[in-house]
């Protein structure tokens, strides 16, 4: 019976931390993604008020 409850009580403390592992995650995902909305943005409204002449991937530029 001793040996049933030390492994209750060791899941349970496992399962607190878990708990609190996703808790941290969850916040640090809410804060990343509204980082990557804001860059979404911030690029959009770069590309807007860009007249064409973006250099995409391993294109190369017009100089060359």
């Amino acid at each position: 019976m001793e040996k049933l409850e030390e492994q209750i009580a060791h899941l349970t403390r496992v399962v607190d931390d878990l708990s609190d592992v996703i808790a941290r995650q969850e916040t640090e995902i809410a804060t990343l993604n509204r980082r990557v909305f804001m860059l979404m943005q911030r690029e959009g409204e770069r590309d807007a008020q860009q007249s064409g002449g973006v250099v995409v991937g391993d294109e190369r530029p017009p100089h060359y």
